[in-house]
C-alpha cells in the first residue's frame, strides 16, 4: 500500500482551500463507510460473550489454577510443544477461566485493530500521502474483517483463544513489528527498530512456527528486491532490519525445536518417522494446499480488501517528491509479482510443515490458513490502491461509488454467516452453562464420577465423540472440576 509518487492533481477535486490543512482531502465519506467493518467487528466482539472452553483448553484451566501461567509455560517448554511465548499469551486468558474466554475476542480484535489502523497510517505518513479523514480506519477495518471472517471457520480463527494467539494474532504481531521502523527518525529510531525486530523475531519463533515461516520467507524477499523497491538512502536499513528479523525468528525457532516439548510432540504425532521433505509428504502438501487455494481464490468476500485498496488509491494525494519518499516508483506488475510469489511460497512451507503432523486433515485445519492468509489480504488491498491510483484519471466519482458499494456487499455477505455462528454459540453457551453448574454442584456434593455431555461448535474437541468415544480432553475436564474421571452421557443433565 506504499505510495511513492509526486503529488499530482486528482480530476474532479478542488485546490485546497484557504484554512484547510495542505494536502488533506476533505471528504467525509470515508469515516463513515468505515463504520461498516467497524460494526462487524463490534458485533463478533459481542458475540465473545457466548464462548466458553473446549478442546485443548479443557487441560489449560486446571494447569494455571493450580500451578500458575508460568506453571503453563513450563508445561509447554518440557511436555507439549515447547512454544514459550505461546504458553505465555495462552497462560493470561486461562487466569481468568470462563471471563478469559469471553472477554479474549474483544480484546484480541481491538488489538489487531490498532494495530493494523496503526500499520496503514504509518505506511501513509511515510510516503508523504494524505488521505481524508477515517480513511485509514476503513482500510484497516476492512482487512481485519476479510480476515476473520472469509474463513470457513471464524470459530476456530477469532473465538477458539488457543488456536487464534498462534495463528490469527501471530501474523498480524509479524506485520506490526515493521510500525517502529516505519516511524523511525534518527539513529536512535532506526537502532530501536532494529531491535523490535530481532526481539519480535525471537518471540515469533516460540509463538508459531508457520508465522515464523512466513516472515522468513518475506523478509527473505525484501533483503533480495530491496534494490526494486526502496530508495537508495533507507536500503541498507532495511535491510539490516530484516536480517534482525530473520535472525530472531531462526533463533526463536532453534529453541522451540530443541526444546523437550517439541520433541514430545514430534513423537506423540509420530512426525519423527514422517519426514516433511519425503516426495510422498511434499506431494501430499501440495495436493493439500491446492485444494486450500482453490477455497480461498473463490471465497468472494475478499473483493472487501481490494475495494477498500481502491478508495485509498483513489482519495490518497501524494505529497512527498520522489527524492523524499522511501520507496521507488512504484512498478505495479513488479510489486505484485513479488508479493504474490511470497505468498505463494510461504503458503505451501506452511502446509508443508504441518502436513506431517495433520496429513490429509491439513485440508480442514483452517486455522492454520491464516499465517499467511494476512499476507494474502495484505496483498489485495495494496492490488486495490494501485488500480486507484490507474484510476484517478478516468471517472474516480463512479469508481469510489462502486468501491463502496463492493465494500458495503462484502460486509453484507460476511455478517450473515457470522449471525448464525453467533446463534449457536448461544445455545452452547446455555448448554455448557447448565452442565458447568450441574457438574460444580456434584463436585461440591463429593462425587467422584459424573456423567458429561459434548456440547460441540464448528467442528471443536469435546472429550466424547457422538457415539461415546472417550477422547484425550475428557481426565482434564475431570481434573477441572475435581472429579476422578467423567462418562458420556447423551443429553445434557
Amino acid at each position: 500500500m506504499a505510495l511513492g509518487a509526486p503529488r499530482a492533481a486528482v480530476p474532479g477535486r478542488t485546490p485546497d482551500r484557504p484554512g484547510e490543512r495542505p494536502g488533506r482531502p476533505g471528504h467525509w465519506w470515508p469515516a463513515a463507510l468505515a463504520a461498516l467493518p467497524l460494526g462487524l467487528l463490534a458485533l463478533a466482539s459481542w458475540y465473545g460473550r457466548h464462548v466458553r472452553p473446549s478442546a485443548d483448553e479443557w487441560c489449560f484451566l486446571p494447569k494455571v489454577r493450580d500451578d500458575g501461567v508460568w506453571g503453563l509455560v513450563d508445561k509447554f517448554w518440557t511436555l507439549d510443544n515447547g512454544r514459550l511465548a505461546n504458553g505465555l499469551l495462552v497462560g493470561l486468558y486461562a487466569k481468568f477461566p470462563v471471563a478469559g474466554h469471553q472477554w479474549y475476542a474483544l480484546i484480541s480484535g481491538a488489538l489487531m485493530l490498532t494495530l493494523l489502523w496503526a500499520l496503514v497510517a504509518a505506511l501513509l505518513r511515510r510516503t508523504g500521502v494524505s488521505t481524508p479523514r477515517g480513511t485509514p480506519l476503513l482500510v484497516a477495518g476492512m482487512i481485519l474483517a476479510v480476515f476473520l471472517f472469509a474463513t470457513p471457520n471464524t470459530y476456530k480463527t477469532f473465538y477458539w483463544p488457543a488456536a487464534s494467539v498462534s495463528h490469527t494474532l501471530a501474523p498480524v504481531l509479524c506485520a506490526a513489528a515493521a510500525i517502529p521502523l516505519l516511524r523511525a527518525r534518527g539513529r536512535g529510531g532506526r537502532i530501536a527498530a532494529v531491535a523490535v525486530a530481532a526481539g519480535a523475531g525471537v518471540f515469533m519463533g516460540t509463538l508459531s512456527e508457520e508465522a515464523s515461516v512466513v516472515s522468513l520467507v518475506v523478509l527473505g524477499g525484501v533483503v533480495l528486491a530491496a534494490p526494486l523497491i526502496f530508495a537508495e538512502r533507507v536500503r541498507r536499513t532495511v535491510r539490516i532490519w530484516s536480517l534482525a528479523g530473520m535472525a530472531g525468528a531462526v533463533a526463536g525457532t532453534l529453541l522451540l525445536l530443541a526444546s523437550p516439548g517439541s520433541r514430545n510432540r514430534r513423537t506423540r504425532f509420530d512426525a519423527e518417522s514422517v519426514s516433511m521433505l519425503a516426495p510422498e509428504s511434499l506431494g501430499g502438501a501440495l495436493r493439500g494446499y491446492l485444494e486450500i487455494l482453490g477455497t480461498v481464490f473463490t471465497t468472494w468476500q475478499y473483493l472487501g480488501a481490494v475495494a477498500a485498496g481502491l478508495l485509498l488509491g483513489l482519495v490518497g494525494r501524494a505529497g512527498a517528491g520522489p527524492e523524499r519518499s522511501v520507496f521507488l516508483p512504484v512498478r505495479p506488475l513488479a510489486l505484485l509479482s513479488l508479493g504474490g510469489a511470497a505468498f505463494l511460497v510461504s503458503g505451501y512451507l506452511c502446509t508443508v510443515i504441518t502436513y506431517p503432523v495433520f496429513g490429509k486433515q491439513v485440508v480442514t485445519a483452517e486455522r492454520t490458513w491464516n499465517d499467511y492468509l494476512l499476507l494474502y489480504v495484505l496483498l489485495l488491498a495494496a492490488a486495490g490502491v494501485l488500480a486507484g491510483r490507474r484510476l484517478r484519471a478516468g471517472r474516480p466519482g463512479l469508481v469510489i461509488a462502486v468501491a463502496a458499494l463492493t465494500c458495503a456487499v462484502c460486509t453484507a455477505g460476511l455478517a450473515v454467516p457470522l449471525v448464525d455462528l453467533g446463534d449457536r454459540m448461544r445455545v452452547r453457551a446455555e448448554l455448557w452453562d447448565r452442565q458447568d453448574a450441574y457438574l460444580r454442584a456434584g463436585a461440591a456434593r463429593g462425587e467422584k464420577v459424573m456423567p458429561y455431555t459434548p456440547t460441540p461448535v464448528a467442528r471443536m474437541l469435546e472429550p466424547f465423540g457422538r457415539e461415546g468415544l472417550r477422547k484425550w480432553p475428557a481426565g482434564c475436564v475431570a481434573d477441572y472440576y475435581g472429579l476422578e474421571r467423567v462418562t458420556y452421557a447423551p443429553r445434557t443433565p
